[in-house]
């Protein structure tokens, strides 16, 4: 990913009071661990007291190959936005489509289709879902309901996690959505996710 997706949630971020930094990673190239490495070490060059991660799909699996091998005590809480901790179903069809395994690359192993390390429960995590069914789901069939077009609602959750919240979105716009940009917010400060 080249981390433009992620431009507005950074933008709003700021705007927020935090300061944000955007990590770059190769989603075809590169596994997952390879990945992990690669953002210990961005981690570390951040001038910080206090380091908080929001990741969007592949990249909740990056997070969790990196805070299973890299210890800093500057990492706070964690959210995750649409990422698939119990594998993708979708990938796992997708890949067995002409093209589909070079379209996914590095990303399959250790990442979309697992495993991935266990969360470490030092690290407070609230994982956000989408549930507007668009996206892959109008062309891979199979894909569990609901979910937001790409990956389940199910397929989200994960042992160890604090909260968990489903908003009315996609795949993608789980980045441009206002609700989960205010709701990664008031984890990042409180812990939880505002319910109701």
């Amino acid at each position: 990913m080249n981390g433009y997706d992620m431009s507005l949630l950074q933008h709003r971020l700021e705007e927020a009071g935090f300061n944000a930094s955007r990590f770059h990673y190769h989603s075809v190239k590169n596994t997952a661990p390879d990945n992990s490495r690669q953002l210990a070490e961005y981690l570390q060059q951040l001038d910080a007291e206090s380091i908080h991660l929001v990741c969007h799909s592949l990249g909740g699996l990056v997070v969790r190959h990196c805070l299973a091998d890299f210890h800093d005590e500057r990492i706070g809480k964690v959210v995750m936005l649409g990422t698939p901790n119990q594998g993708s179903v979708a990938a796992g069809k997708l890949k067995d489509w002409p093209g589909g395994k070079w379209i996914m690359g590095q990303s399959l192993e250790q990442g979309l289709l697992g495993p991935a390390p266990a969360w470490n429960p030092r690290y407070p995590l609230g994982i956000i879902a989408g549930n507007q069914r668009f996206g892959l789901g109008i062309i891979i069939p199979g894909i569990p309901q609901p979910s937001d077009g790409t990956v389940a609602v199910a397929e989200t959750q994960l042992d160890g996690m604090q909260d968990h919240l489903v908003v009315h979105t996609t795949h993608f716009g789980l980045l441009l959505s206002r609700s989960a940009f205010e709701q990664t917010c008031h984890f990042i400060q409180h812990g939880h996710f505002e319910h109701g």
